[in-house]
């Protein structure tokens, strides 16, 4: 276990994923206009060749520094390391979570998904994570799963002692009873990046949280 800096401890809100977006100049634009809702930001590009999701991950890396918000890099520490990101997000087939923290250093943010598995979620914290994921909560398009999570999951990781993250096919609308069950933050790509207006919809899971 690794002892998280306050801000990581009471991270809360909206932690948003990058669409797959191959134009670099589209994808700056895209989340800087949502940027100012994010509590985080999630670079997730698993189309791209080594060399774009390079110089994505710097582009994002410099507007994430001015916009205060920190970059999470999915999947690949290498490329956090490189672009100076806050930290990386592993699945379980991504890596070792201990190997990232020697490499990254205490102050990284590294999380874990956990899908459906509380166990899974209390070795990832064993092995260092700052945060754990649980999902899909309901059906999502943005990737092919076949575990869900449920609320009780949520709840009964708040002995884990970091943020709780929610993910999958959350809205503004159906997250209530996932924050009142214990998610510090809904992660979402298609909630805001597909809405017909992004920008309000960003607003609105913010608002969510403040309600």
């Amino acid at each position: 276990m690794t002892s998280l800096p306050p801000s990581v401890r009471t991270a809360r809100g909206l932690y948003l994923i990058t669409p797959e977006e191959p134009d670099t100049d589209r994808l700056l634009a895209r989340v800087a206009a949502v940027l100012p809702q994010a509590t985080w930001l999630q670079y997730r590009q698993k189309e791209a060749d080594a060399d774009l999701r390079l110089a994505q991950a710097t582009a994002l890396q410099a507007l994430c520094v001015q916009a205060g918000v920190p970059l999470i890099i999915n999947d690949d520490v290498p490329l956090g390391e490189a672009v100076g990101a806050a930290g990386v997000h592993l699945g379980e087939d991504d890596g070792d979570l201990v190997a990232a923290r020697q490499r990254l250093g205490v102050q990284a943010i590294i999380g874990a998904s956990c899908y459906d598995d509380a166990v899974l979620a209390e070795r990832a914290v064993a092995a260092g994570a700052s945060y754990v994921a649980f999902g899909a909560f309901f059906p999502t398009t943005s990737k092919v799963t076949t575990r869900r999570a449920t609320p009780a999951l949520l709840a009964g990781a708040a002995a884990l002692d970091v943020p709780r993250v929610a993910i999958g096919g959350i809205t503004p609308d159906n997250m209530g009873p996932l924050v009142a069950a214990g998610a510090d933050l809904v992660a979402v790509i298609g909630g805001v990046f597909e809405a017909a207006d992004p920008v309000a919809a960003a607003v609105a899971y913010a608002d969510a949280f403040a309600r």
